[in-house]
């Protein structure tokens, strides 16, 4: 069994609503070494830069290296922080170390209202728009309708849209990474990760009315110290008017299901998908938010599919950020 699926089961055997209460602690040290890449070549590297909001608290920030330019930039749509480094043609080492300490809380929305304020979609417009891959028209927009029906506030098109992704999909350990998130593939084979299974509840949420947006981010361990370098995690939010962004994760419970071999009827996976709905552990870190990014400073390539995992180009030609062997990169957590 590979280390993270062994962490997510040893998680499991211990759940409870207790077993996740509270917060999490520890430090993430993030280390890249472009140096084995083309010589002749300008090396540039962007990293998703954590920030602290309600749900987190980063500190501790340090950052070291041998890049001739670096900062720390937003993206002009969705706001997400990135680190940037440059290493210029003929640069004999090309080297980062980007570290920070993270307090993580857990959420747990049971304070859903029975009715809902008034609000005006345009407020959220950005929230129910189409992406690339996450049409929301067409046979997504026509199984939205088939689910909802009889309907009528977010809360209970969201639940309707969440019940329906935990029973109709599926965790396919064989995808790759956390998987692209092509909504109208997956409603065909509807076999994925985590930005799979997320980004259909997604884009069925934005096609009912439901603003709704996939959270990119990476596992943190519980041992004292632990390799999350294959960690990243996608869940989503959704929109309540008078309750705000509640969270919901409905590929943890399918990855549970596959994990420990459970059936939808079985009492550790009902209680799972309790928990799912508006609630998630603290063991994760929130990274970034949106789909096709455009950074900043712009990238040479096409718009990122997600920003959950480091990007880098060399010459102009994106790594495969799916193979941090070659990109080379690795992420290191140790308990507070």
């Amino acid at each position: 069994m590979k280390k993270p699926l062994l962490l997510f089961t040893l998680c499991l055997l211990a759940f409870a609503p207790s077993a996740w209460a509270g917060s999490h602690s520890g430090a993430v040290t993030m280390n890249f070494d472009l140096t084995a890449q083309a010589k002749d070549e300008t090396v540039r590297l962007w990293i998703p830069y954590p920030v602290t909001d309600r749900d987190q608290t980063v500190g501790n920030i340090r950052i070291s290296g041998d890049f001739a330019a670096s900062g720390v930039y937003t993206d002009k749509v969705n706001g997400n922080p990135a680190l940037y480094a440059e290493w210029p043609r003929g640069a004999a080492s090309r080297k980062l170390v980007f570290s920070f300490t993270v307090d993580r809380r857990e959420i747990i929305r049971s304070d859903l209202p029975s009715t809902e304020a008034a609000w005006n979609p345009a407020d959220y417009a950005e929230f129910l728009a189409p992406t690339s891959l996450g049409p929301i028209d067409g046979a997504v927009k026509q199984l939205a309708s088939a689910i909802v029906k009889g309907k009528n506030t977010n809360l209970d098109k969201a639940k309707a849209i969440y019940d329906w992704t935990v029973e109709n999909m599926y965790r396919d350990p064989d995808t790759r990474g956390c998987g692209k998130g092509d909504v109208c593939t997956l409603l065909l084979d509807p076999g994925g990760k985590c930005t799979d299974i997320s980004s259909v509840f997604v884009a069925l949420c934005r096609a009912a009315g439901v603003p709704a947006r996939e959270i990119f981010g990476v596992r943190l361990g519980k041992p004292p110290e632990q390799d999350i370098t294959t960690w990243q995690h996608c869940w989503a939010e959704f929109f309540v008017p008078g309750a705000g962004w509640i969270p919901a994760d409905p590929a943890d419970v399918r990855k549970a299901m596959l994990v420990e071999q459970l059936d939808l009827d079985s009492d550790k996976i009902r209680k799972l998908r309790d928990y799912f709905w508006g609630g998630i552990d603290a063991y994760r870190l929130k990274l970034a938010t949106g789909r096709d990014l455009v950074l900043n400073p712009l990238q040479a390539g096409a718009p990122l599919n997600t920003f959950g995992y480091p990007y880098a180009e060399v010459g102009g030609k994106p790594l495969d950020f799916y193979d941090p062997n070659s990109f080379t990169y690795s992420l290191i957590y140790r308990e507070k």
